[in-house]
C-alpha cells in the first residue's frame, strides 16, 4: 500500500480498551458507544485503516475494483447520540477531516460505491446543529461506503425562509459539480441513531426519518415525507422538484408527497426499528413561522406541479465556500420581508 497511514485518536478515548493498531481509525468513527457490545465483536479493527476507507491513499495493485458489498461490512448498528457536548467546527474538522476531500466529499478506495449521493441541507443560523450533524453523519456515511458530497444551502438575509426552494437549489448546484444519482434532502436537526439505515435511493422515493424521538419513535402520519427523504435524480425530475412557493413553515413536504402520487409513484420506508432519529431541541426560527396559506396551497398541487418547481427556479448564488467538511453555498432566494 503506497502512501502514509496516520492514526487519529480522541483525547477522551478510554485507556486500555484495545491496543492502538497502526493505521487504525479513531473509535469515534465506529460510534460513540464505548461500552456497547455492538462495537467490538463484529468490527475487525485491524481492517479499519485510513488507507482502507479513504480515497487519499493509492493502491499499488492494478486489480480492478469490485462493487462494494450490498450490506456494508463495518456497520455498528445502534449508536449513542447526544447533543449536550459543545462541538465547534474546528474540532469536528480535526476529527473527521483527514478522511475527506474538499467540499465534504468521500468515496471508498477499496471498492466502487453502489451509489453517488448528494446530501442537501437547507440552512440558516444553525451552526451549532450543523456541527453535530457533521460529527455524527460523516462517520456513518463512510461506514456505509457511499460516494457522497455534503451541500449546505444557506439562505441569505432575514426574509421569510423557504426550505423547499433551498432543496431545489441544492439539487441543481450539486449536479453542476458531479454526476450524482441520489439526493438526500436532510434537515440539519435530525441525526440517525442506527447506521443500518442506509442512505441509498431505491425504486421508490424513500422516507428515512420514520421514527423520531420527538414523536416517541412513532411515524407521525402515513403520508409523512419530511425530515430526511431520498429521491433519485430521475424521480426528482419526474415530480419537477419541490414547489418554490412555500414560504414559511409547513406544507412543502406534503406537497412533495402529493407530487409523487400524482406522477404514479409511491414511497418506501425502512423498518422503524432501524430508521430512528434524534432531533436537536430548538425554538422555531425567526421568520420561519407557520404560514396558513401553505395549507390552502396543498389542495392545489395538481394545478401547478408542471409550472412551479425546478423549471421555474430562480435564485442568485452569492458565495461558495468549499471546506473539507462541506460545500457551503449562500444564496439569495428573493424572499419577501420577514
Amino acid at each position: 500500500m503506497a502512501g502514509s497511514t496516520k492514526a487519529y485518536w480522541l483525547p477522551e478515548e478510554p485507556a486500555g480498551l484495545l491496543p492502538r493498531l497502526p493505521g487504525a481509525l479513531p473509535l469515534w468513527l465506529l460510534g460513540d458507544s464505548w461500552g456497547s457490545s455492538l462495537l467490538y465483536p463484529r468490527m475487525g479493527l485491524a481492517a479499519f485503516s485510513i488507507s482502507d476507507v479513504s480515497q487519499k491513499t493509492t493502491a499499488t495493485s492494478a486489480k480492478p475494483l469490485e462493487l462494494c458489498p450490498d450490506t456494508p461490512p463495518n456497520l455498528v448498528g445502534s449508536l449513542l447520540v447526544e447533543f449536550e457536548t459543545k462541538r465547534n467546527l474546528e474540532d469536528v474538522r480535526n476529527q473527521v477531516g483527514p478522511l475527506l476531500q474538499q467540499g465534504g466529499r468521500f468515496k471508498p478506495s477499496n471498492c466502487i460505491a453502489r451509489q453517488k449521493v448528494a446530501f442537501i441541507i437547507p440552512f440558516r443560523n444553525r451552526s451549532e446543529h450543523l456541527n453535530h450533524w457533521l460529527y455524527y453523519l460523516h462517520p456513518i456515511l463512510i461506514r456505509q461506503q457511499l460516494d457522497y458530497g455534503v451541500y449546505v444551502i444557506n439562505q441569505e438575509g432575514d426574509g421569510v425562509f423557504n426550505r423547499a426552494k433551498l432543496m431545489n437549489i441544492g439539487f441543481v448546484e450539486a449536479l453542476h459539480e458531479y454526476d450524482y444519482e441520489c439526493f438526500a434532502f436532510a434537515d440539519v436537526d435530525l441525526v440517525p441513531i442506527d447506521d443500518r439505515n442506509l442512505y441509498r435511493c431505491s425504486d421508490h422515493p424513500r422516507h428515512l426519518s420514520v421514527a423520531i424521538d420527538k414523536f416517541n419513535y412513532i411515524l407521525s402520519s402515513p403520508t409523512a415525507f419530511g425530515g430526511v427523504s431520498l429521491l433519485s435524480k430521475e424521480q426528482f425530475l419526474k415530480v419537477n422538484g419541490f414547489s418554490n412557493t412555500f414560504w414559511g413553515w409547513g406544507g412543502e413536504d406534503d406537497d412533495l408527497y402529493n407530487r409523487i402520487v400524482l406522477r404514479g409513484m409511491s414511497i418506501s420506508r425502512p423498518d422503524s426499528q432501524i430508521a430512528k432519529y434524534k432531533m436537536i431541541k430548538h425554538q422555531r426560527d425567526v421568520h420561519n413561522e407557520v404560514n396558513p396559506k401553505n395549507a390552502v396551497k396543498l389542495q392545489e398541487t395538481k394545478n401547478y406541479i408542471d409550472t412551479d418547481g425546478l423549471n421555474s427556479l430562480n435564485y442568485t448564488t452569492n458565495e461558495i465556500q468549499r471546506d473539507v467538511m462541506y460545500t457551503f453555498m449562500t444564496v439569495d432566494v428573493q424572499a419577501p420581508a420577514g
